[in-house]
């Protein structure tokens, strides 16, 4: 199976960490944020991880090279100046992502999320397998109703999407245009049932603002949370 990581957002809600950094190089207990998410996937037997890069992302292969001192091999897709949001990024890495499911993980949280709890596959007709958390405060509303383990747009119940997912290559099909936000495919998708989904009731943070990141450091070197 292949793996993305997603890492080319601009990251303004973190400046002026961000003027120098690209988001996911950013430490928490001295570690960069998506070397957590290398070594996760490492752990789980993932070999070939694709990492998109725009905003400064030289500095992507300059700290984590082919990604040889993790067992893995990276492969590096420059979305150039502008970035091509998350569903446009991804289906830009689709000929590099050749299993017909994979992961995807954003490379801006934090998470003790365990992948071996992801499906193994999807059923026949399901696009996607989104890892879902309890609601935190700066999303206090939810993004989708999860139920019986179906996501649905509307409906009671209503999580926040963990940034965490399993994909067929299928629901990129929904994509017109270069640049495109994954809501809109996942929202049609939900219309027609082909995304399920599970709850994660461990640690979990994204790490949006500088306060969000100041508190998980906190927590973190606290051994609140490890």
């Amino acid at each position: 199976m292949y793996a993305m990581i997603l890492a080319a957002g601009r990251g303004e809600r973190m400046r002026p960490l961000t003027d120098t950094l690209p988001k996911p190089l950013l430490c928490v207990d001295d570690k960069p944020l998506i070397v957590y998410h290398l070594e996760k996937l490492a752990a789980f037997g993932i070999k070939n991880i694709i990492i998109n890069q725009a905003w400064l992302g030289h500095k992507l292969p300059e700290l984590l090279g082919n990604g040889q001192q993790w067992g893995v091999n990276i492969e590096y897709i420059d979305e150039g100046a502008r970035a091509l949001e998350t569903a446009g990024g991804i289906k830009n890495a689709l000929p590099s992502l050749k299993s017909d499911c994979f992961i995807v993980v954003n490379g801006d949280i934090w998470t003790d999320f365990d992948l071996a709890d992801l499906p193994k596959t999807l059923p026949e007709g399901t696009l996607a397998h989104l890892v879902m958390v309890n609601n935190p405060s700066h999303n206090v509303t939810g993004d989708f109703s999860l139920q019986n383990e179906r996501l649905m747009e509307v409906g009671a119940n209503k999580k926040t999407f963990a940034g965490i997912g399993l994909y067929r290559h299928q629901l990129f099909d929904l994509v017109d245009s270069d640049v495109a936000a994954l809501g809109p495919i996942l929202r049609q998708a939900m219309g027609a049932q082909q995304i399920q989904g599970q709850l994660f009731n461990g640690k979990w943070t994204d790490v949006g603002t500088p306060e969000r990141l100041a508190l998980l450091e906190q927590q973190l070197s606290n051994e609140i949370i490890r």
